[in-house]
């Protein structure tokens, strides 16, 4: 035991001489170094720096190279970029100068359209103003229209007199027409025609009577007893007395008959006396003729109850075609049957007629 504490003992010793020498080394140490930094500084060049200073600048040289490496690729990002932006620019470029291009198209599309704006709206105000007058001129007319109008429906306000009397006249041609077209069918040859008034049939006398002459030739009795008959056809419906016929159907314009009337007539040659007493008897002649062919002619009466058949005579006073030559004195010879109408002179006489005729409709 003692042993190895001695041993121990000599071991701490051994270890304490080392640290007391190894504590004299770090201090001996130390003071060189000391003396050494203290000749270092004074003998330290002025183009030196600290190491301080040194590591500093080292490491801002470092961090700036990191930068400029960083640059170098930012730079190479960039101009790649720029590249790419510029390829881009003049993609744009192209389509601006296109669309400049356009717009110059355009402008001038504008120009043009403006001037024809201008041109056209010079024209509707022109045709603005026409349509104006022409409306004005429009209303004018139809000023003038609605006058017209209204003169027109005065004059078709039909007057009951002159519509009656229209219908007479129309009535007696009708009647006339109907007798001359019988006559022609019967007696083709002979020449039979209408007045120029439509009042009267003409039959031209070298046709019924020898010149000279007012007894009826031998061979035109017949044409006078046809007549007389179709005469008598024709009366019953425009007369009244016992052999009248009336109805609305043969007379819906309820017209009647004065008279009938068997007018003789000469050429000049020769004198007055002689001629007027020529053209009755052939008036007398023809007349007598007809009332032995039809007798019942004379039982057609008008509105005062006579009998419509009678006769008269003109002599040369009513000539139809010139006396100068033979052929106007042969017209002129003639014979007429003239149809005068019963005419009132207002509506109650229009009134008067149609009961007149109503009151012989029984004999229907």
């Amino acid at each position: 035991m003692r042993a190895q504490a001695k041993r121990l003992r000599h071991e701490e010793e051994e270890e304490s001489a080392f640290v007391s020498m190894t504590d004299m080394t770090v201090g001996f140490l130390f003071i060189m170094m000391i003396l050494l930094a203290f000749f270092a500084s004074q003998m330290q060049d002025p183009d030196s720096v600290s190491q301080a200073e040194y590591e500093r600048i080292v490491q801002d040289r470092d961090d700036w190279q990191e930068r400029a490496e960083t640059r170098a690729q930012i730079i190479v990002r960039l101009e790649a970029d720029i590249e790419a932006l510029q390829k881009e620019r003049d993609a744009l470029q192209v389509q601006v100068t296109e669309l400049d291009a356009k717009l110059d198209v355009a402008e001038a599309r504008i120009t043009k359209l403006t001037a024809e704006l201008d041109v056209a709206q010079t024209r509707i105000k022109d045709l603005q103003e026409q349509i104006r007058v022409l409306l004005q001129q429009i209303q004018q007319k139809n000023d003038e229209i609605e006058d017209l109008r209204r003169q027109l429906a005065e004059l078709q306000r039909v007057d009951p007199l002159e519509a009656y009397l229209a219908k007479v006249a129309l009535v007696r041609r009708q009647v006339l027409t109907r007798l001359r077209d019988a006559i022609r069918v019967d007696f083709p040859d002979l020449q039979v025609e209408l007045s120029e008034e439509s009042d009267a049939l003409r039959f031209q006398g070298e046709g019924l009577f020898a010149s000279g002459r007012s007894d009826l030739a031998w061979d035109r009795r017949e044409i006078v007893a046809r007549l007389a008959q179709r005469l008598d056809e024709v009366l019953p419906c425009f007369t009244l007395g016992n052999e009248s016929r009336f109805n609305a159907t043969c007379n819906p314009g309820f017209v009647m008959i004065e008279a009938v009337q068997i007018e003789g007539h000469t050429d000049d040659v020769g004198t007055d006396r002689v001629n007027r007493n020529l053209s009755a008897a052939r008036a007398n002649s023809t007349f007598f003729a007809m009332t032995q062919a039809a007798d019942r002619v004379m039982q057609h009466k008008n509105l005062k109850r006579q009998p419509v058949l009678s006769v008269a005579a003109y002599g040369p006073d009513r000539p139809v075609a010139p006396n100068e030559t033979a052929k106007g004195r042969a017209t002129n010879r003639r014979i007429d049957l003239r149809f005068i109408m019963v005419t009132p002179q207002d509506t109650d006489g229009i009134e008067v007629i149609r009961k007149a005729l109503e009151s012989v409709g029984g004999h229907l």
